[in-house]
């Protein structure tokens, strides 16, 4: 994984973990063990859900740069389906609290989401390759071309 991908994954991982360990502490306190068992299962299944999303995207751009909006679409509406049928299968366990597990795997995808935009806005991704330089359009006797129009 390139540099600039994984500093985007720890940009937005980072906040995740953090309102993760946040409302662990707060399903402890207010559920019990469960609710800290259920918060923790959440906070993984966000961080390997939207991780691997990331990487899937990021894999996507580099080799079809063409399906990259269609991609990320179908991506983000694939994981937040795939979330609920989640929240849906284990809404009835008794392994842990269910809505404990619930609300942190909803604050935890909104927190992912929300780092995730902050680190692309942020970014200086190239989205265009820059022109050669003019020592090397110079050396082949090429004139470098001009911007804009000659009145």
């Amino acid at each position: 994984m390139p540099s600039n991908d994984a500093r985007i994954l720890a940009q937005a991982a980072v906040p995740t973990v953090a309102v993760g360990v946040l409302a662990a502490v707060v399903s402890g306190v207010v559920a019990g063990g469960k609710g800290v068992i259920g918060a923790v299962v959440a906070l993984v299944v966000v961080i390997a859900f939207m991780g691997l999303g990331l990487y899937v995207l990021q894999r996507t751009a580099k080799s079809l740069p063409h399906l990259f909006q269609g991609m990320g679409l179908m991506l983000y509406t694939t994981q937040i389906l795939l979330l609920f049928v989640f929240m849906t299968a284990f809404k009835d366990t008794t392994l842990f609290n269910p809505k404990a597990f619930a609300i942190t795997l909803l604050v935890g995808t909104l927190a992912w989401i929300g780092a995730q935009t902050r680190a692309h806005m942020k970014s200086k991704i190239l989205y265009v390759e820059p022109e050669p330089s003019s020592s090397t359009t110079s050396s082949k006797g090429e004139k470098p071309a001009k911007s804009g129009h000659s009145s």
